[in-house]
């Protein structure tokens, strides 16, 4: 029997159990969140594109392990922070979930494992959790390779250069403690 499995209504167990596979594409502006990240301009940006494979790890002496790999990519309009144009930035996440009966097991565990530790759901949204991968994996800075407008590393400021220019106000007493008047 096939069993169909809904991304915002996952039973994580029964998904592993099945060593089942989700994927698809979600319209950015169905996640709210990762849509605010973007820069309004002239760069469209790109599906969610995500993908989900159940699994479970044998364990001796124990029960199975049940698992939620978790790979998802967008193409994000950004501010290059160079030169403040639209960036086309890919964001991409991967990310392996371990599950467990309780949230007392996720927090021990969570500290001393590589992998994330969630506690299993029956009614877990993957969509909102492949929203947080993509958030967490976006870039701190957003740059272009190379930018399409010069960018001035220098800045002229008239005021200061006016300041610049006229006597120091100091420079009586640097003349006074050299014997000059």
């Amino acid at each position: 029997m096939d069993k169909k499995f809904d991304a915002q209504h996952l039973d994580v167990a029964a998904f592993a159990r099945d060593a089942a596979l989700l994927e698809g594409q979600v319209a950015l502006s169905s996640m709210t969140r990762l849509w605010d990240e973007q820069v309004a301009g002239s760069l469209q940006p790109g599906a969610v594109v995500w993908r989900l494979q159940g699994r479970l790890a044998p364990q001796a002496g124990g029960a199975d392990q049940i698992w939620l790999d978790l790979q998802a990519s967008v193409a994000l309009p950004m501010q290059c922070q160079r030169c403040l144009t639209p960036v086309l930035e890919t964001v991409q996440a991967e990310r392996a979930f371990r599950f467990v009966a309780d949230e007392a097991t996720a927090a021990a565990l969570d500290d001393e494992a590589e992998e994330d530790v969630l506690v299993i759901s029956r009614d877990l949204d993957a969509l909102a959790l492949i929203e947080d991968e993509l958030i967490l994996s976006l870039p701190l800075v957003a740059l272009h390779e190379v930018c399409p407008l010069p960018v001035p590393m220098s800045s002229v400021d008239p005021d200061f250069q006016e300041a610049a220019e006229r006597p120091n106000p100091f420079g009586v007493l640097a003349g006074l403690k050299s014997g000059r008047s």
